[in-house]
């Protein structure tokens, strides 16, 4: 669909500023190049023929967090992350993909064994520190301007991925009737793999079975900077993956994988083959947090019945880690931040601070501004880390006004993102994915 296509949905902006209140990038920046109403103005301008097609739409088209907190605050519900998205894919067509973006896409997501081979090759280089003799010597500007300057966001990398070690098979578990799928996402599998392990040690716990999928990338990746065509590749490989996998329900720790998988829809609109594999998936799809939560505490309305019947120095490592963290007398305080693709993608946002409360010795404290982009955005930090940054740092001043011992969250990407975020400002809040910390309680009422 080109840009074009969407005039009427540009058209509804009135232009009344209210996006400027929830865009990070604004709050950042102040430039009206940099919020809801700037961008849309510059689609209609497109469509209009008062702006040409080149590399200056570049900045403008792709600083957009795509965490569609404007739509949230849009009157009009204007989706203007969609539209942007739908104008990268045109832009892409008209100017042409990056060699970073081919490789990434094209050669390493839809291929699990090759991204492995590359996060091993990487976690060497990183955790030898060959990956400070190249940003030196500027070979990683190749990769883009910024990533010599994202370099130490991570600061090490596990040598084996998850799947390295949990091999895609089916294990029993200790339920009763329930079978589980277990999508592994990209970030859980190479980078949060302690995390991963949590997951799947609760979803043993709960299921008769659990089978660990075979699963590519969920798509969103290429997704995001409106490469259509690789989103279909692989969004097919994991429609077979699920097609094939006998399972009730399908799980996965990623609240963006969560999110795009449960919106296929988009990806094969117009396709009805497609889309009536994509509706039966749809109906098992449940992000970590709202599956733990119905686990522990019931179904909430008919959602939920069906599933009922049937690295660091600012993270530690699994249930153990979370032990070390929590306080031998008096409370622990935990605070939430939401990801983007958990509470605007998918509603979710009482569960996980339902389940935080339901751990003994927890003092809950509500963050300020808790649902409001970390600037991690997938890779957004490394293609623009100075405005990254600047969102960051508002996410870890209201971190800092908890005075939280630990924080918690459902994405690997906001992980990254915020323990860099800690350990630049110093605190001593330790990170932890909400499966870690429901392993921690399982641990105590076992």
């Amino acid at each position: 669909m080109t840009v074009s296509a969407n005039y009427d949905a540009i058209a509804k902006c009135n232009k009344c500023g209210f996006c400027h209140v929830a865009c990070p990038i604004f709050r950042a920046t102040g430039h009206e190049s940099g919020v809801a109403r700037g961008r849309l103005a510059m689609l209609r301008g497109l469509i209009e023929g008062r702006v040409e097609w080149n590399h200056e739409l570049e900045d403008p088209l792709f600083t957009c967090l795509g965490c569609g907190a404007c739509t949230t605050n849009c009157f009009g519900a204007v989706p203007t992350a969609d539209l942007v998205l739908n104008a990268r894919s045109e832009y892409f067509e008209r100017v042409g993909k990056k060699p970073a973006h081919r490789l990434l896409f094209e050669h390493l997501l839809p291929y699990p064994k090759r991204l492995h081979l590359a996060a091993r090759a990487a976690a060497l280089g990183k955790n030898s520190g060959a990956s400070k003799v190249a940003k030196a010597m500027g070979l990683l500007r190749i990769f883009g301007r910024d990533l010599p300057k994202a370099e130490g966001i991570v600061e090490k990398l596990p040598t084996t991925s998850f799947r390295g070690t949990t091999r895609p098979e089916t294990y029993a578990g200790q339920g009763k009737d329930l079978n589980i799928g277990y999508f592994v996402g990209c970030g859980v599998d190479v980078i949060q793999v302690d995390a991963g392990a949590a997951t799947f040690n609760s979803l043993k716990r709960i299921g008769k079975s659990v089978t660990v999928l075979n699963n590519c990338c969920c798509g969103l990746p290429p997704w995001s900077y409106g490469d259509i065509e690789n989103t279909k590749v692989l969004a097919e490989k994991n429609l077979k993956v699920f097609a094939e996998a006998d399972v009730d329900v399908i799980v996965t720790d990623c609240s963006s994988c969560a999110s795009f998988l449960k919106e296929y829809r988009k990806v094969f609109a117009g396709e009805p083959q497609k889309l009536e594999l994509v509706e039966e998936t749809r109906k098992k799809l449940r992000d970590v947090v709202e599956f733990l939560y119905t686990a522990e505490f019931g179904a909430s309305g008919d959602k939920e019945a069906a599933v009922v019947d049937s690295y660091h120095d600012a993270h530690g490592s699994g249930s153990a880690a979370v032990q070390a963290v929590m306080k031998n007398s008096g409370k622990t305080v935990v605070t939430y931040h939401d990801p983007c693709h958990a509470v605007r993608g998918q509603g979710i946002k009482s569960e996980s601070r339902e389940l935080l409360k339901s751990i003994p010795n927890v003092e809950f404290r509500e963050m300020a501004e808790a649902d409001w982009c970390c600037g991690g955005a997938g890779s957004y930090a490394l293609t623009h880390y100075d405005l990254s940054q600047k969102v960051l740092d508002r996410k870890i001043g209201n971190l800092k006004k908890t005075e939280a011992d630990i924080l918690v969250t459902s994405c690997p990407a906001c992980m990254i993102q915020l323990a860099w975020g800690i350990r630049k400002h110093g605190l001593n809040t330790k990170i932890f994915h909400i499966s870690e910390m429901t392993a921690y309680k399982e641990g105590l009422t076992a």
